[in-house]
């Protein structure tokens, strides 16, 4: 009997509860996926079956309410991080003209109809209109996993969001103030202030606190997520305070720490997996559990109320996207997809709807058929959204391509402490597109303990597999055996048709005929793949500028299209504007192709001429800055005597900043064997002492280190 007794209908027991959701959430989507349905649709409709009004297996209790607040919070979050910052501050009035279009047409349609059909009082008809009137962004996972979130018509539908959103719910607030005789003066001067006070807090204070959180904290995985979640419940929370809904909160919060979280890093990775796993399928069941199917049975008032607000909304939400696809030129399937992304109502609504059933605005049967439009709506959307969504990606994927060829990159690495920093760089440039892994070696020079070594180098690299594998990345380990480390860096150079180089800088820089010491003057030699030396102090994602100088002639050099790519990769993914500093024809020859590149970057082109006065740049770098200096090899085209003295000046000056020396790409040079294994054998025994020992230093100074005197 106690055993029967633990399967009473509802389920109370929390570990039965729990595990019946996850089954739910892994289940609903791949049958539904099997019937070619959205998987959102199937949990929607689970939510229906499982909940009080379905078979009543689970009731919508606190916990599900709390799991289904987290879940819309985290997609309104995902989608202010996800957003383009670049695109979204050039698309800015698009935006707001959408949100405006977005909000009007449905608000003054179906506020009409109330008025005019359902003969409501004015106060009820706008309150009505304001359901329609927002929408949530309950397609944007599809989006997602299409691929297309960076689509300018999507960026403009998210920015837009947030005003359809915030003006809806403004209705709200003032025909809730009107109900209650608050309105006046002071409910206008009040909101006003805190709507003020609440966005400079989220805009200009958590980009200060997430930076300096990301720079003097220690590197953890999970401290970063819970961190970031942190920050976006307590966003949430001070938009509640402020009088507005907590996912205006959320959204602002993604917005603020966007450029602090590069997609193709591992906490990105984490963020997305967390809520795809587990909080947005929650939500989607619980806004499945509100419906009742009995009343469809309750008269025809609801099917009026509820066929009012889903032909009204369509109309009223379509018109909007067919409105701004012919103003400024999006496609079809853009506008069916900006239409799929503002068509599904969720939070806003259920806000509006159960704050005026609490007033005695509106009725029971306004509330029982605003939620058969909530699953209508969504299903509208998601089906929408899975069609146009994939149209759009195939435009996408046919448009032309500014790739050269895969990017295969290369990551020597000897000091365990350095491989972290070397392979965030490595992810960070590599093509989003690109599918061939990130290659960590490891190269252990020809003696009797030659295997003992890789076998110990074997297993710190796994460090760098760990990483790579925390940002869904591919990573292959690549061990060498060789009579030094620059002929086993060389070779594998070549045998894996590598096509950038990154390696650590070790602050050391030697005699004039050498610049850095043994391996990497070496590398320059004997390889013609572009070359970066990375000095890494600061995480990459801290950054607030990046500072590019170009020598003059660097455009005629072969690299000059690999390394402008490379750069426009990087400050994609950190999100940072670029300064260009060079002479007035180099930055003419970069203004075109960077142009040319999809999507586009913030970019100032700063003439610069005065190379003998390069130690000045010192005062302008920061901290917050990632300084790259483009420089070259001996007997090219843009070589002059000034680039052999910048490693010294680095040196000198801008120990404490973040730098990169890209060396482009050149043509063939001496790479026969035969020529490369004499130039091998010039080295003595106690030269590959000193190389093998240059090589294990040749690293960012973590804590405690001591970097090698200049």
């Amino acid at each position: 009997m106690v055993f029967l007794s633990e399967f009473v209908l509802p389920f109370k027991d929390p570990v039965l509860v729990f595990a019946l959701m996850l089954i739910i959430t892994l289940l609903a989507p791949m049958v539904f996926s099997r019937l070619r349905m959205p998987g959102i649709v199937g949990l929607l409709l689970a939510g229906v079956l499982v909940g009080p009004h379905g078979v009543g297996l689970l009731e919508r209790d606190i916990s599900i309410e709390l799991f289904g607040t987290v879940g819309l919070m985290y997609i309104m979050f995902v989608a202010g991080l996800e957003i383009d910052i670049n695109d979204f501050r050039k698309t800015q009035t698009r935006s707001l003209r959408f949100g405006t279009l977005s909000f009007l047409l449905p608000q003054v349609l179906t506020t009409l109809g109330a008025r005019l059909v359902l003969h409501f009082e004015w106060p009820a008809a706008v309150l009505f209109g304001s359901l329609v009137a927002s929408h949530t962004l309950l397609a944007y996972p599809i989006a997602s996993r299409l691929g297309i979130t960076k689509n300018e018509a999507v960026t403009v539908t998210v920015g837009g969001t947030i005003i359809a959103d915030t003006l809806a719910l403004l209705v709200l607030a003032v025909v809730a103030g009107a109900a209650q005789g608050e309105i006046g003066i002071g409910f206008w001067v009040t909101l006003v202030i805190s709507l003020s006070v609440f966005v400079f807090l989220i805009m200009w204070g958590i980009p200060k606190l997430g930076r300096w959180f990301f720079k003097n904290i220690e590197s953890e995985g999970v401290s970063q997520y819970i961190f970031v979640m942190a920050l976006t419940f307590l966003a949430g929370y001070l938009a509640h305070l402020a009088g507005v809904e907590p996912i205006i909160g959320a959204f602002l919060a993604g917005l603020a720490v966007n450029r602090l979280i590069p997609a193709s890093s591992p906490l990105m990775n984490r963020i997305e997996f967390v809520g795809n796993a587990i909080f947005i399928p929650f939500f989607l069941i619980s806004v499945g559990m509100l419906v009742d199917i009995s009343t469809l049975f309750a008269g025809l008032e609801v099917w009026l109320i509820a066929g009012l607000l889903i032909v009204l909304g369509v109309i009223g939400k379509y018109g909007a996207a067919f409105l701004i696809q012919k103003w400024f030129g999006y496609t079809v399937a853009e506008r069916h997809v900006m239409f799929a992304l503002s068509s599904a109502r969720a939070a806003a609504t259920l806000a509006a709807v159960l704050r005026g059933y609490e007033l005695d605005i509106l009725s029971e049967n306004v509330f029982n058929g605003t939620v058969l439009m909530i699953l209508a709506s969504t299903l509208i959307s998601s089906f929408t959204m899975e069609s146009a969504g994939r149209k759009l990606a195939v435009e996408i994927a046919d448009s032309p391509s500014t790739t050269e060829s895969p990017d295969r990159i290369l990551v020597p690495i000897s000091n365990p402490n350095t491989v972290e920093n070397l392979m965030d760089l490595a992810m960070m440039i590599k093509a989003p597109d690109s599918d061939v892994p990130i290659m960590p070696l490891s190269v252990v020079r020809d003696a009797d303990d030659a295997e003992e070594k890789i076998q110990e180098n074997n297993k710190m690299l796994q460090k760098a597999v760990h990483h790579g594998s925390a940002a869904e990345k591919n990573v292959q380990v690549v061990s060498r055996i060789d009579l030094n480390i620059t002929s086993g860096i060389v070779r594998a150079i070549r045998e894996l048709g590598i096509t950038e180089v990154i390696i650590g800088w070790n602050g050391k820089v030697t005699a004039r005929e050498r610049i850095f010491g043994t391996v990497l003057d070496n590398l320059l030699a004997s390889t013609r793949q572009m070359l970066l030396v990375s000095h890494v102090t600061h995480p990459l994602n801290t950054m607030e500028t990046i500072v590019v100088v170009v020598p003059p002639n660097a455009e005629l050099e072969k690299g000059f299209g690999r390394w402008l790519r490379t750069i426009h990769i990087l400050a994609r993914q950190i999100g940072t504007p670029v300064q260009f500093w060079g002479e007035t024809e180099t930055l003419q020859a970069i203004r075109e192709p960077l142009g040319k590149m999809k999507p586009n970057i913030e970019a100032k082109m700063q003439p610069f001429n005065e190379w003998a006065k390069f130690p000045r740049f010192a005062r302008r770098i920061t901290t917050d800055d990632l300084f790259i200096v483009i420089s070259a090899r001996q007997g090219t085209i843009s070589h002059n005597n000034f680039v052999d003295r910048i490693p010294r000046q680095l040196s000198r000056f801008f120990e404490d900043n973040n730098f990169v020396i890209i060396y482009p790409e050149q043509a063939s040079q001496f790479q026969s064997e035969e020529q490369l294994h004499l130039h091998q054998l010039r080295h003595t025994i106690s030269e590959n002492e000193d190389e093998q020992r240059e090589y294990e230093n040749r690293s960012v100074v973590q804590p405690g280190e001591t970097r090698s005197e200049v």
